[in-house]
């Protein structure tokens, strides 16, 4: 079966996850719990991470139980120095758009910092559109209700059809038992789930996606050019 559509995680896929972007984010929630919202210091780090397991995103869980606000929450945590954080990789452009088929960035976070990313790293035009967490009204992945709107908003029927990369395992294994064609980069560390489980090819970075998926580049058709909507 042809390839038709690929679907690219953001943070720490499109650039290595060793940056330190990540973490500055974390940082930055944590600082949100504590200052906004009084939570406990101490309380903060397990409440995020209780969060993140049981909704698929801190803010979620925030939103629910503290009514928080999500562009307050998201222009907080991504106040951050991306451009002396992320450095451009002059290779991946070129790579990118190479591929033949339409290309969709499927992102936990908001169409604003995905801009910032994908224009420091030189990525602007590579891809159709960002499918953000205000895109799945905050059903974040894992989540299979936002596979599904990814999948609609790309006007995909058939999943088999479609590639998603991503850093984490557990947003992987939804998609990999959804149908879709699964790539793990990165670390390869484990992310709850055994690779096995969640991803059909592993790589470390995008460099090694020719080799790990030439099957890709024999799409029977060329996309138009993206534009970023």
């Amino acid at each position: 079966m042809s390839f038709t559509t690929l679907f690219f995680d953001l943070d720490d896929t499109l650039y290595p996850s060793d940056n330190g972007l990540w973490a500055a984010i974390r940082e930055r929630m944590n600082e949100y719990m504590l200052t906004r919202l009084q939570i406990p210091a101490d309380q903060v780090p397990l409440l995020r991470r209780h969060y993140f397991e049981t909704y698929g995103t801190t803010l979620r869980g925030l939103m629910t139980h503290y009514a928080v606000d999500a562009d307050d929450f998201l222009a907080f945590v991504h106040d951050l120095p991306v451009e002396s954080i992320v450095r451009p990789d002059p290779e991946l452009r070129p790579l990118l758009m190479s591929l033949p088929q339409p290309k969709f960035i499927f992102t936990n976070a908001d169409t604003r910092h995905a801009r910032r990313v994908l224009n420091v790293l030189n990525l602007n035009g590579c891809f159709e559109q960002i499918i953000d967490v205000n895109a799945m009204n905050f059903f974040c992945k894992p989540d299979p209700h936002a596979y599904r709107t990814a999948l609609a908003l790309a006007r995909e029927s058939d999943a088999r059809c479609c590639v998603y990369l991503d850093d984490s395992t557990r947003n992987l294994a939804p998609a990999h038992q959804m149908g879709f064609f699964t790539v793990l980069v990165g670390s390869l560390a484990h992310d709850g789930v055994p690779a096995d489980h969640a991803a059909d090819r592993s790589i470390r970075s995008l460099h090694e996606l020719p080799a790990a998926v030439p099957e890709l580049w024999r799409a029977p058709f060329q996309s138009e050019t993206p534009q970023d909507e």
